[in-house]
């Protein structure tokens, strides 16, 4: 019986933290309640305080769950876009996962949860460490891997890091986001295309 009750934990905590991305992407965290979260996932409050401790303890777990899937896109984004990862090949894969970045941002829960939310909820070294970890850290490998020397790569990687943020912030306040997107992306070549060497 011990992997029965394993199994229904797991699922129990999934339909917690399925529900609790939808509810934090629509209504932001403040508007939320854990009894909210608790109705939306058809379980008592008790089974989410259980398994996230609290709600910023939720927050925190669907902030992660969201970083590792933009930083999935990214990376099977730049897969894709080069066969041997180096010389043009390694560029390709910059931009093609600088894009998808982008695209995995402002879509679905993305953008609320960690961009306008997480910094606030979570505190801003914990934002920076989640993003680090995973966007981030991909962001400096493609860019290292495209040639930027090392005593620039840190700065480099903030700065462009910072501006797809801010860029995916400014495409939802839009109101033709498929032109803003548009537009984004043609300024992310330019900008990569200066920053490259």
């Amino acid at each position: 019986m011990p992997r029965a009750s394993a199994a229904a934990a797991a699922h129990t905590a999934r339909q917690v933290l399925d529900s609790a991305t939808g509810l934090f992407a629509a209504r932001g965290f403040a508007a939320v309640s854990l009894d909210d979260v608790a109705q939306a996932a058809e379980v008592t409050r008790g089974a989410v305080y259980h398994h996230y401790g609290n709600k910023q303890g939720l927050f925190l777990a669907v902030a992660a769950r969201l970083q590792a899937q933009v930083a999935d896109a990214v990376v099977a984004a730049a897969d894709g876009a080069g066969a041997d990862g180096a010389g043009e090949d390694a560029r390709e894969q910059l931009r093609a996962g600088s894009h998808a970045f982008l695209d995995a941002i402002t879509a679905g829960p993305a953008l609320q949860v960690l961009l306008v939310d997480a910094p606030a909820v979570v505190g801003w070294a914990e934002w920076r460490r989640l993003d680090e970890a995973n966007s981030a850290a991909h962001l400096r490998e493609a860019l290292r891997e495209a040639g930027i020397a090392d005593d620039l790569l840190d700065a480099l990687t903030a700065q462009l890091s910072g501006a797809m943020n801010e860029a995916a912030l400014w495409v939802a306040q839009q109101p033709d986001r498929v032109a803003s997107a548009r537009q984004a992306h043609a300024a992310m070549d330019r900008l990569l295309t200066a920053a490259l060497p």
